[in-house]
């Protein structure tokens, strides 16, 4: 069922894609070091643009959910494919994305090129089901190893029709 990906020159996320003990002061500074991961990645051309819209986003709606994740996410001209940035909080670091129960240690920042809408509304709406369960919120959270949590998020994805 992984033929689905193979159309894309990569998986939506990688292990250079995914920050542990990540320490930021807020959501805003959590959405720009996985930003910078994505543009350090090459899946991000301007990465000040891409972040003045991920921002804009935030300010519209929180993006938290229920379970200690934030989701920030936004469509960009400056999005080559579709990138899933993933950060685990440092203990006692959680940041405030506006869930109702509470702060965010699992933060993943989705990112689609501007012409994707209906596959930025799939994987958002994919990833927050698999977000939705909490065996799949601990794995990520206990993975401690970015190849095995990268390879947890693709693998979350493996039935997303391209």
């Amino acid at each position: 069922m992984a033929e689905a990906f193979d159309r894309y020159d990569a998986d939506l996320t990688t292990p250079e894609m995914v920050v542990l003990e990540m320490e930021a002061t807020d959501r805003l500074d959590a959405a720009a070091q996985l930003a910078t991961r994505l543009h350090a990645a090459g899946r991000v051309s301007d990465l000040e643009a891409f972040l003045a819209q991920v921002n804009s986003r935030e300010h519209q709606m929180a993006t938290g959910l229920p379970g200690g994740i934030g989701l920030p996410h936004a469509r960009s001209e400056h999005v080559s494919r579709i990138s899933i940035a993933v950060g685990v909080t440092k203990f006692g670091h959680a940041l405030d994305f506006g869930a109702a129960d509470g702060p965010a240690n699992l933060v993943l920042l989705i990112a689609t090129p501007a012409s994707s809408f209906s596959d930025h509304l799939e994987v958002l709406a994919t990833m927050a089901r698999s977000l939705s369960k909490e065996s799949f919120r601990e794995s990520l959270r206990r993975a401690h190893d970015p190849e095995v949590i990268s390879e947890l998020i693709n693998s979350s994805l493996v039935f997303f029709d391209h």
